[in-house]
């Protein structure tokens, strides 16, 4: 897993956009895998863990029966093996904020030293109707989350 040396980037998208928040994830030795690395499918639930902290933590409700976050779409660039024990921190960013999605930037770095970069890339988030499957518009507190992010 090495790839370009971009321990001191972040994404063109995400280089512009707002940081909704730096979350500590523990690592687990289930994590690994065979070639004593964490393993690739593993950086997902790592993401998964960070966004829905930072959901809970949105004053408001962020979804109700008629209308419902999922995923879209996921990219991950795999920078660097990580291995363990690590300290690491998962950051979020308001990449693109449509009218029924939101498009998180996402980098998982070194707790320690952020410029230690382990993966980067981007997730989109749409809202939908359970019932239907169609799209709805994002709520007033995802919306207000993002606003808030942006301006401080």
């Amino acid at each position: 897993m090495s790839g370009p040396d971009t321990s001191d980037a972040r994404t063109d998208a995400a280089a512009a956009a707002p940081l909704l928040g730096r979350f500590p994830v523990a690592l687990r030795w289930r994590d690994l895998d065979a070639f004593n690395h964490v393993n690739n499918g593993n950086f997902l639930t790592l993401l998964e863990e960070a966004r829905l902290r930072w959901l809970s933590a949105i004053e408001g409700p962020w979804f109700d029966e008629h209308s419902m976050p999922v995923v879209a779409a996921i990219q991950a660039n795999y920078r660097r093996q990580l291995g363990w024990p690590a300290e690491i921190d998962v950051e979020l960013y308001a990449e693109r904020v449509g009218r029924s999605s939101l498009t998180v930037g996402h980098r998982i770095v070194a707790r320690d030293d952020s410029s230690l970069l382990y993966v980067d890339g981007h997730v989109v988030v749409v809202w939908i109707d359970p019932a239907s499957g169609r799209s709805t518009p994002l709520p007033p507190a995802i919306l207000a989350a993002c606003e808030r992010t942006g301006s401080g």
